[in-house]
């Protein structure tokens, strides 16, 4: 997330095209992105399941086969978004300029795709066998790059909305590069079973891993899918419009890295207590992950309250953008709260490898709900932005509910283990 951050402040220091392009990018890259996040999240419930039940040693032979899923999976969305995303924007019918950077963002971008899928499978190793600090220290020491290459691409080479995406791209393969590495080096990786078992593609092990990864994604694509659909619609009121929105989303999507993270914890100790067939576990787990992502949040909540107008002036010095960053970011502490639980209760379930309905669950709350509600407020109920921020607010809440309802529902009476 610090790389979002990163983008969206060097693009807007070069004014709100800029900005607004390199906003629709990311957000049609985004989908891309999570779609990929949201299969290999594959990984570390398998992986947790495998180490509480006290086989180690299968967890080499998932990654592996993770490795292969990977390796297919960003292909596919390297040639998807190369040549897909531009279709998808001649017709948005969004201002020409706009278009064409946003075009050059998408394809640079699309190279680190690959790596990305990669790096996810070796992350997923690492968090479900409950060792999340070297991914963390990875994607740390990544930023120390990202930041100067930033600057070089969009500013020394003039390269604006293209540089921000290739610069994107090579921090993927830099991430890669050196999570392996450590992997490769770091005894507490040993005994894993790598190098044993099957050593091409096992079609039944990568089917097990789409048959849980796939409605994962499907689930997390509803999610950013509604707030990509929010940006194309915020971007026809205007450069200044989506440029304020694009900066309340990623000062959102910041505070949404804290219980995004302590969803995957979430996931990996349910998983964890299913290894090892300790239903009372399993239930203190997810909602021990609830209670204190409520209070993450709430401090979340009030710093948006109180800070909007420093906050914003971080990614903009154009006063019309920061104005209405500061009113946005108001909208955006409200839903600290529901983001926050529909996130760790979803994390919560797939933990229990329970998918498929939690898909359903979010097509509806986001599609059938959010989006449609801040259409209709946004255009028809002449709300503009406001508007379309009252739908996000809604679809998050319904999300939020019926995610966590489902949860309570299946803790009272955990299923059996479904390990491997």
């Amino acid at each position: 997330m610090g790389g979002n951050v990163i983008d969206v402040m060097l693009a807007g220091h070069l004014g709100a095209h800029v900005l607004g392009a390199v906003s629709v990018g990311a957000n049609l890259w985004g989908l891309a992105l999570m779609a990929m996040v949201g299969v290999m999240f594959a990984v570390s419930p398998n992986v947790a399941q495998l180490d509480g039940a006290g086989r180690r040693r299968e967890a080499g032979l998932v990654l592996r086969q993770a490795l292969w899923l990977g390796l297919g999976l960003g292909m596919l969305m390297l040639v998807i978004v190369f040549f897909g995303g531009p279709l998808v924007l001649a017709e948005s019918g969004l201002d020409p300029g706009i278009v064409h950077d946003a075009t050059g963002f998408l394809r640079a971008a699309s190279f680190g795709a690959p790596a990305l899928c990669l790096y996810l499978a070796c992350r997923g190793l690492s968090e479900g066998l409950s060792l999340p600090r070297p991914p963390l220290l990875v994607s740390a020491a990544s930023l120390v790059v990202m930041l100067p290459l930033g600057y070089l691409l969009m500013y020394r080479l003039d390269l604006g909305a293209v540089g921000s995406g290739l610069t994107g791209a090579v921090i993927c393969w830099v991430q890669l590069l050196g999570l392996a590495s450590w992997l490769r080096l770091d005894h507490r990786y040993r005994g894993i079973g790598v190098g044993h078992g099957r050593r091409g593609p096992d079609p039944r092990a990568i089917g097990a891993l789409l048959r849980l990864g796939l409605p994962i994604a499907f689930s997390v694509l509803m999610e950013v899918g509604m707030f990509t659909a929010a940006t194309i619609g915020v971007a026809r009121f205007g450069d200044a419009a989506v440029a304020s929105h694009q900066i309340a989303l990623t000062v959102s999507a910041v505070t949404f890295m804290i219980p995004l993270g302590m969803g995957m914890a979430v996931t990996v100790r349910v998983g964890n207590a299913v290894g090892r067939g300790n239903p009372a576990l399993v239930r203190r787990a997810g909602f021990a992950g609830v209670v204190l992502t409520l209070v993450t949040q709430a401090i979340s909540c009030g710093v948006l309250l109180r800070l909007p107008g420093p906050i914003a002036a971080l990614y903009t010095g154009d006063p019309v953008v920061r104005a209405g960053a500061v009113s946005l970011l108001g909208m955006a502490a409200i839903f600290q709260m529901s983001d926050g639980i529909q996130v760790v209760s979803n994390a919560a379930l797939r933990g229990l490898k329970d998918a498929r309905l939690p898909m359903l669950i979010t097509g509806f709350a986001y599609w059938g709900v959010g989006l449609p509600l801040g259409w209709y407020l946004a255009f028809a109920g002449g709300l503009r932005v406001l508007g379309m921020w009252i739908g996000l607010v809604a679809g998050l809440s319904v999300a939020a509910a019926l995610l966590l309802a489902r949860f309570h529902v299946l803790s009272a009476r955990p299923p059996a283990r479904r390990v491997g």
